[in-house]
């Protein structure tokens, strides 16, 4: 019996829940995978996997094997990359997770220009509202947006900080007035980006203190671009990350509100898995970030603090 053969098949089973997905998955038979798998059974004098006609699930010792063989095979997978020079040349398939906006808004074009630089790779990139586990789901570098990461074994690169910006429509302000501190916020209609990095809602910065503000919500949405729409038809109020700001102030279609009240901003951090022998593409994307994204922020930053775009009762 080929044992590493044997385990790699045992993992994709586990993952799986099934032979005939795992057997799919590898390219092979079913009765392949099965007899496999009841080889290193045989060979651990264990059974690993309780069998149903529908699915598998693990045993007490096969879910602790399991996690062994992840390890195991983790290890395995790095010596072999360094030894075929992987930490060389970026080559292969770079899979990115990144929050919606960010990614539709910088990583899209920025993925063009790094494939200039390496065109080896070949980009995957995923977008939600969620910052997902790179190791449960198999992401080389997730993006994670949160104002402190959690302790883990993963490893996080700051790329840049993101601030955010309280916004509203001309029209609406020209009908309910303009708040002039952040208090006068409760008495107005306001529009809540639904983000558990914010849980307690709106944090203002006062003397190096946080200042939580909880306005009342009129809406609520967890995509920051459907925000600034309600925001823009006139909804009422809204809190924005400074890089979907910017356009729409440019624009015209919403103006900034509190510009002297500074709020708790967040860190762009890139998240991957800690290894001995780091992917050269995982590094060269890494950098790339750490070079670019700065670059562009700049041009933000001059945006969101342009008086023009500030609100002026006069010029509403």
């Amino acid at each position: 019996m080929d044992l590493m053969h044997a385990i790699r098949t045992f993992v994709r089973v586990a993952d799986a829940g099934s032979f005939t997905a795992a057997a799919q998955a590898s390219d092979q038979s079913t009765a392949h995978v099965s007899r496999l798998v009841a080889d290193l059974e045989r060979h651990l004098q264990a059974r690993l996997l309780q069998r149903t006609t529908r699915r598998v699930s693990l045993t007490e010792a096969g879910a602790r094997y399991l996690e062994h063989c992840r390890r195991i095979l983790a290890d395995l997978d790095a010596a072999n990359a360094e030894a075929g020079g992987a930490h060389l040349t970026p080559r292969g398939r770079l899979r990115v997770h990144s929050i919606i906006g960010f990614g539709t808004q910088f990583l899209a074009p920025l993925a063009a220009r790094y494939r200039d630089r390496w065109p080896e790779v070949t980009l995957d990139l995923m977008l939600s509202q969620r910052n997902p586990d790179p190791l449960e789901e198999g992401h080389d570098v997730v993006i994670s947006l949160s104002r402190q990461l959690s302790d883990s074994d993963l490893v996080a690169q700051h790329i840049a900080d993101i601030h955010s910006v309280v916004c509203a429509s001309p029209a609406y302000l020209r009908q309910h007035g303009i708040p002039r501190t952040p208090d006068e916020l409760v008495e107005h209609r306001c529009l809540r980006l639904v983000d558990p990095a914010f849980p307690e809602g709106w944090v203002f910065l006062e003397d190096g203190l946080e200042r939580p503000v909880r306005p009342p919500v009129a809406f609520q949405v967890n995509v920051a671009e459907a925000i600034a729409q309600a925001a823009e038809a006139g909804m009422g109020i809204c809190l924005l990350p400074d890089y979907v700001a910017a356009n729409l102030l440019m624009q015209g279609r919403l103006v900034r509100l509190l510009p002297e009240h500074r709020l708790h901003p967040k860190g762009l951090y890139a998240v991957y898995p800690s290894r001995r022998y780091l992917d050269a593409k995982v590094k060269t994307w890494i950098a790339f970030l750490k070079e670019e994204v700065p670059k562009a922020f700049d041009g933000v930053a001059a945006i969101i603090e342009d008086r023009r775009y500030w609100a002026d009762a006069t010029r509403l």
